[in-house]
């Protein structure tokens, strides 16, 4: 017996045969609730599959919409409304960006055409009602660009983002000082013309090193109430050197990105206070929300969206109620610490003794977080949903708690630029699972210097390996309105042509790109693959408990990255604000079980902090409760001389230690010094991964619905410029019902096909996947129908498939094939002829040569012919070297009379770039996954000649070297169209007798 293992057939994206959603007998149980009118998949099984085919928009990828203010003509936006919509994408975010105008000094008439004027609401008016009718969810920045700022504030205003400038003068031992009060050392924006003394303080000079000075704290001597009419008078003590300091409040005069978009200019509010939120509210209230637009946006069940917290100040941020904030949620004065907070340009300069200087930060960028939270997040979300709106923020972008944040918002919001690496995304997903919520999305595919430069084989290598983190719905960055003033050929976009004096970062997707044409078999997979990533309810194996929850930092848990995801483990992250949650209990050993199932908390040094142990008593106190509940806990390093987050109160260090002893003390707490120990500790609390496979850099989600598991895999990248292999192994699955088989769903073609090879062991399922550099592929395990008898095949010489209820083996060798069910009987058949592989020899290559027409909006497209015996990219052939566009690629092949039903072929392209389509005898083939360029022609070949058509699209690099040379000219062409080398390779197909 020639039985070979493991050979069953690889699960691949794209299938031609076989397999309805009808016959996989799912049970119609609920799930996750879906997320309504603000988005999300189905909660049932059945559901997914009833929508599978052709899922729509409800879970469609979308658009970063960058307008060029409010110079926009309704009939326009509408006609880019049906584009978006044609081509199958679900959601426009509408978002004044203007830097590129900015660059080549283009100025608009704001009176009239900026942001939240009368234009700009006719424009957003027009968008929500063609959206309601084409089904696109129309979502809407707060503001103008980022972050979120009003025109009807000044810098000196209470709501406006403010600053703490301190002064500063070193005095020699017994020195005195009578002059005005120290002035800021870092001055004013010249709009900001009001300040505010805050304090004067004078400490003990105990030296400087690289830049930090350290102050001894026990010196501090309060000057605040010696200052009269600005002068102070002061003799220094004769016991060594003394720091005077000076605190001012100000405002920052900071603006939106690429301001400014209003006339008057707009600043970006205080984010801290109920007056920053209150002057937004407002605004809107009063130019922006007539009867029509609260209609419109009622109807459009969109969202208003946020971008990331950029809040850049030259000096310290602050707001106005700091130090009254600071004492009621930290419990003590903050006065005294002040020094160590204090920043110009970003930097501290002074520090007490190393605890003290770390735990004040800690206490106040908590207290940052908590008044963002309770004065600006939450402010924002009743308002969004006042209007019938959702609230959708990218809350990062400092050192703020992003975890809770993302588990209060509606939708929270990542990006792919500026994450460093996968666990960034699953830092924030924490926060969606444990409130219960379904949707994580993700500002995706955007690159530096990547305008009319993006291949969708990159970008779909970052979404896929996103989508690996818990990212379900995408909104590419971006879709460009057509027109503004002074711009050149394809049009305006936010960024390009150049930004920074650079090529722009960032697509401009849309007509305007050659890509375009095939992009509707993109937005199907994208919307296929969103819907089972927001169907169910995620689950996991390990969850890590922070000590803070910011987020794009690239830090993540260490043991995970190198040899957890690897061999099939999955992690996400906790803070202390998401254990008192209401999903956050436990029952049957796992924390969460209604919704992420966490098997095991992992409880490690804080990596902020130079690997201390801290914890709050709070938190020490919750854990405490969930291991005595039957969590399994792994307490990482030495936890019995641990500290507590934040300034330590008298009695709390005591009381910590005394809480973490009892929780050691547990029978399920294990401790560990290293992260080597980990696997370990999870087999002795007996604690295993769902999914095990061999070392490899696949990495998965499971999402489970009722008694259905969802799992999404893919080859993916932790960091982007991480490289990637094929990846061809074994995986087993957990299954919630024992009787599951796998079917395998495939995101390109919208088919559903049960597995032929695999096999069965308890609760787990071995499948075999087959996974090209940044590919997916998802595998759903099924409760076994009545009528589904079909005996699984564990083992066999050449891949097996599914065709209703028959097994077929397709081999690509003539001989003796061999398939082994599982109850071990061996089936036998035999191919007696497998045609030999045929090289095409000619090509007839058409290409449209896209090039500016008579309006910067406008594309001429003339057409090249010639005749190819050699197959090499457009940039190498005579007089296509500078061409973008759209080729297509003829040849004949005559595969003879004796071709047979029983025979067929796939058809390997080898190198394409980048996007094609594939058209046999005249029949397009269905969409073809951009990153695997072997396609099945299955029935489709016929006996004698045969006609293939490859249709490719390229970017628009290569022309815009030409036509923007000072821009663009300093970028290498790209290599397009059909590379190579081109094979027709046959296989023969036999019914199996099983």
């Amino acid at each position: 017996m020639n039985d070979v293992r493991p050979t069953p057939h690889p699960l691949r994206r794209r299938t031609l045969f076989g397999g309805a959603a009808a016959g996989l007998g799912l049970a119609a149980v609920a799930g996750a609730a879906p997320a309504g009118a603000h988005g999300g998949g189905p909660g049932r099984a059945t559901d997914l599959l009833r929508s599978f085919a052709r899922p729509g928009t409800a879970t469609a990828a979308g658009f970063r919409w960058w307008w060029p203010n409010g110079l926009v003509d309704p009939r326009e936006v509408e006609r880019e409304v049906d584009q978006v919509a044609d081509a199958g994408f679900g959601v426009l975010e509408i978002a004044d960006v203007t830097h590129s105008l900015n660059a080549r000094g283009i100025e608009m008439d704001l009176a009239r055409h900026g942001w939240g004027t009368p234009a700009w609401v006719r424009g957003v008016k027009a968008a929500l009602a063609r959206g309601a009718r084409r089904d696109v969810r129309i979502d809407v920045t707060v503001g103008p660009s980022w972050p979120a700022a009003v025109p009807t504030v000044t810098p000196d205003d209470d709501a406006a983002c403010a600053e703490l400038a301190h002064g500063v003068v070193t005095l020699a031992a017994g020195a005195s000082y009578d002059d005005v009060v120290p002035e800021p050392v870092v001055a004013p924006a010249a709009a900001s013309t009001r300040r505010e003394l805050v304090a004067v303080q004078a400490f003990r000079d105990l030296g400087t090193v690289k830049a930090i000075t350290t102050l001894d704290p026990a010196s501090r001597v309060d000057l605040t109430d010696r200052v009269r009419d600005g002068r102070l008078a002061w003799t220094a003590p004769g016991d060594g050197a003394w720091v005077l300091l000076s605190y001012w409040r100000r405002g920052s005069a900071q603006e939106p990105e690429a301001g400014p978009h209003t006339d008057p200019p707009s600043y970006v509010v205080d984010h801290f206070s109920a007056a920053g939120s209150a002057a937004v509210v407002d605004l809107w209230e009063d130019r922006i929300l007539d009867r029509e637009m609260r209609r419109l946006l009622r109807k459009a069940g969109g969202y208003l969206f946020e971008d990331s917290l950029e809040i850049e100040t030259d000096a310290t941020i602050w707001t106005p109620l700091m130090l009254a904030e600071f004492r009621k949620r930290a419990g003590y004065d903050l006065l005294p610490y002040l020094p160590v907070v204090v920043e110009a340009h970003e930097k501290y300069l002074f520090a007490f003794d190393a605890v003290t200087t770390t735990r004040v930060r800690d206490d106040f960028n908590q207290v940052l977080s908590d008044l963002y939270r309770d004065h600006h997040l939450l402010v924002l979300q009743r308002f969004a949903r006042s209007l019938g709106m959702g609230l959708r923020v990218q809350p990062y972008g400092l050192e703020t708690d992003t975890v809770e944040h993302a588990a209060l918002l509606d939708v929270p919001e990542t990006e792919s630029l500026g994450f460093k690496n996968l666990d960034d995304y699953r830092v924030m997903a924490g926060g969606r699972d444990l409130a219960g919520h379904t949707i994580l999305s993700c500002e995706a595919a955007c690159y530096n210097g990547a305008a009319y430069n993006t291949t969708w084989d990159r970008a779909l290598q970052t979404l896929n390996s996103i989508f690996a983190a818990g990212v379900n719905q995408c909104v590419l960055h971006g879709f460009a309105y057509a027109d503004a003033p002074g711009v050149s050929w394809p049009g305006f976009a936010a960024f390009s042509p150049y930004y920074k004096g650079a090529i722009g970062y960032g697509e401009a997707w849309g007509p305007r790109t050659p890509q375009w044409r095939h992009i509707p078999d993109v937005a199907g997979y994208l919307a296929r693959t969103q819907l089972v990533l927001q169907t169910g309810t995620p689950t996991y194996d390990v969850v890590f408990l922070r000590q803070k929850g910011w987020t794009s930092t690239g830090i993540g848990a260490p043991w995970a990255t190198n040899t957890g995801i690897p061999t099939g483990w999955t992690h996400s992250f906790a803070t202390p604000a998401l254990l008192d949650l209401p999903l956050a209990r436990v029952r049957g050993g796992v924390l969460a079980p209604d919704g992420p199932s966490y098997r095991v908390m992992v409880i490690g040094p804080d990596q902020f902090r130079g690997a201390e142990r801290t914890m709050a008593v709070a938190t020490a106190r919750r854990v405490l409760a969930l291991g005595r509940a039957g969590l399994p806990v792994v307490l990482l390093g030495d936890w019995s001389t641990a500290e507590p987050v934040g300034l330590a109160q008298p009695g709390e260090t005591s009381a910590l230690r005394a809480l973490l002893a009892e929780l050691a003390a547990l029978p399920t707490t294990r401790s560990v010094l290293t992260d080597a120990e980990l696997p370990g500790a999870f087999a002795a609390l007996g604690v295993r991964p769902a999914v095990t496979h061999e070392t490899s850099t696949v990495a998965h989600v499971r999402r489970v619905v009722g008694d259905t598991d969802l799992y999404y895999l893919a080859n993916a990248k932790h960091a982007e410029n991480r490289k990637l292999v094929r990846v061809t192994q074994d995986v087993w699955l957990t299954a919630t019902d024992r009787s599951s088989v796998p079917h395998l769903l495939d995101a390109w073609t919208g088919t559903v096909t049960p597995v032929a090879a695999y096999e069965r062991s308890g609760d787990r399922v071995r499948v075999t996947v087959d996974l090209l550099p940044g590919q997916s592929t998802v595998v759903a395990l099924t409760p076994a129908s009545r009528s589904d008898r079909t005996p699984a095949v564990v083992a066999s010489t050449a891949p097996v498939r599914r065709v209703g209820s028959r097994v077929v083996l397709r081999a690509a060798t003539a001989g003796a094939h061999t398939a082994t069910l599982a109850s071990g009987r061996v089936v036998r058949t035999s191919v007696d002829r497998v045609r030999e592989a045929v090289v095409p020899t000619s090509w007839e290559l058409a290409v449209e040569d896209w090039q500016p027409g008579s309006s910067a909006t406008q594309t001429v497209r003339p057409v090249r012919r010639t005749t190819l015996t050699t197959l090499a990219p457009w940039s190498q052939l005579p007089g296509l070297e500078d061409v973008s566009g759209i080729g297509r690629y003829r040849t004949v092949v005559d595969l003879g009379r004796d071709w047979t039903d029983g025979d067929g072929a796939v058809l390997e392209l080898g190198e394409v770039n980048d996007t094609f389509r594939v058209t046999v005898n005249g029949h397009r083939l269905p969409p073809s996954d951009v990153l695997d360029t072997t396609v099945d022609l299955g029935d489709r070949l016929r006996r004698g000649r045969n006609v293939i058509e490859v249709e490719v699209a390229s970017t628009l690099l290569n022309r815009l070297r030409t036509v923007t040379p000072e821009v663009y000219g300093v970028a290498a062409r790209q290599p397009y169209g059909l590379l190579g080398p081109v094979r027709l390779v046959p296989y023969a197909e036999r019914t199996l007798r099983l």
